[in-house]
Order: C-alpha cells, then structure tokens, then sequence
C-alpha cells in the first residue's frame, strides 16, 4: 500500500496548504471512512469543476487546485488522493472512457479516485462534481459515480493505479487554457469487447 500513500510531484500532499487543509478536514475525527467522506464530500463541493464554471485555468497538482479553486476532473482526483494520503488512507486513480456529450463522436477519459476503507477494500469515489444530470455521493460499499459507463465505447477502467495516467498529466501540462484542453482531452483506445 505504501505507493498508495506516497507524495509524488502531482499529489504532493506534504505542501503545506495541501497538508494544512487535510489537517483541518480530518478534524477530530479517528475513523477512516468518516475521515474520506468528509475530504470528498469537500472537493466535491467546494472545488469548482472547470466546465462547469467556464473557467479557463488549467490546474494538474494538487496544490494548485487548491490554490485556484478549480479543476477538471483529474485535477480534482489528484487534491482529493493527497488529502486521503496526508491523513494516512490510500488512495489511488480509476478512470472511466465516456463519450465527450452526446452529439460527438469524440471519447476522453474521466478521472475519480479510489479509497481503501477497512473492511471493504477499494472503493471508488468521483468528486468531479455535482450539477442536474450528476449525482456523485460516497455511499459505501455501494458506488454512486457520476458518470455511467453504458454507451457504445465507453468502459470503466478495472486497474486502481498509485499515480494519474501519464496521458493525463501530459494533457494537463501541455494546454494552458481549459479551451485548448477541451479539444484535447485525454483518451485510451479499448481492446476487447468493449470496442
């Protein structure tokens, strides 16, 4: 589990308002899903998701998403993994392959989390964001996600990982408007019968 747990470059948890924020949310709280309901109850609701917002600043880290306030999904999968990571539960990266909206034929990835809770193993948590047509609740061991992976080409990935894709950071690097990332967005092609 320790690469569950680790700091990295994009989860960098050890920053010090990242770190200060897990603190603050941990609270007085000892209970481990008590703990990761509440960091994902607060990214969820507090980070605003850039799409949603029109905003245009492109955050990949950690801390600055935190910083911004904002993120696209990834961004904000990698702050909720280092406040998971920074009060002691592992936590990992799970991607869905969904269609971009329902007129294109263009597919991205999706990016959620998955949290090791005593008792039950991975679960997977999406705090990408709620609005009329997404509901992402933490409802364990049953998963709400917000997305369902149910149309032709659209898959949810099976692996947890320790560490973002790295087509995820390198997309989220390489365009400095949410703009020139939506027209970018990171995908994977399927094998198998999900095709």
């Amino acid at each position: 589990m320790e690469g569950f747990l680790r700091p990295t470059a994009v989860v960098d948890w050890k920053h010090p308002a990242v770190l200060a924020q897990a603190v603050q949310l941990r609270g007085c709280l000892d209970d481990a899903g008590a703990i990761a309901r509440r960091c994902f109850e607060w990214v969820r609701d507090t980070i605003r998701h850039t799409s949603d917002y029109q905003l245009d600043v492109v955050t990949c880290t950690a801390s600055e998403t935190l910083t911004h306030g904002s993120g696209f999904c990834y961004a904000k999968s990698h702050l909720l993994a280092a406040f998971l990571r920074a009060n002691g539960i592992p936590a990992g990266f799970c991607y869905q392959r969904v269609r971009v909206d329902d007129t294109s034929p263009r597919y991205s990835l999706h990016g959620l989390n998955a949290v090791w809770l005593p008792g039950i193993g991975w679960y997977r948590i999406d705090a990408r964001g709620n609005r009329a047509d997404v509901d992402a609740q933490f409802t364990p061991p049953i998963e709400q996600l917000a997305f369902a992976t149910t149309g032709s080409g659209e898959a949810s990935l099976p692996e947890v990982w320790p560490d973002p894709l790295p087509v995820v950071v390198d997309a989220l690097r390489a365009h400095c408007s949410a703009q020139s990332l939506y027209q970018h967005l990171p995908d994977v092609l399927l094998v198998g019968p999900a095709q």
